[in-house]
């Protein structure tokens, strides 16, 4: 299993430098791989939520190329804020 941290926020994100939201992913490939990634992201105005899981998995598979056609087994999009 591998875990990634990866920050895809935007100019629109907080001073603090964290996207409005923050995301987990996790990919895997039946008896031969299982990644999961994380981090935050502030979508573009008029963004959904598929749009924001294509644009994450296509991210996490460049950064896995091993997990191409990997199955999602995991995503969470929530607010970055307590």
């Amino acid at each position: 299993m591998t875990s990634r941290t990866a920050s895809t926020a935007t100019a629109d994100a907080p001073a603090a430098g964290q996207g409005s939201h923050m995301w987990v992913l996790t990919l895997e490939k039946p008896g031969r791989g299982l990644t999961t990634a994380h981090g935050t992201v502030t979508p573009p105005t008029g963004a959904t939520r598929f749009d924001v899981f294509r644009t994450l998995l296509d991210y996490v598979v460049s950064q896995n190329p091993q997990m191409s056609s990997g199955n999602c087994v995991f995503f969470t999009l929530e607010l970055n804020r307590l």
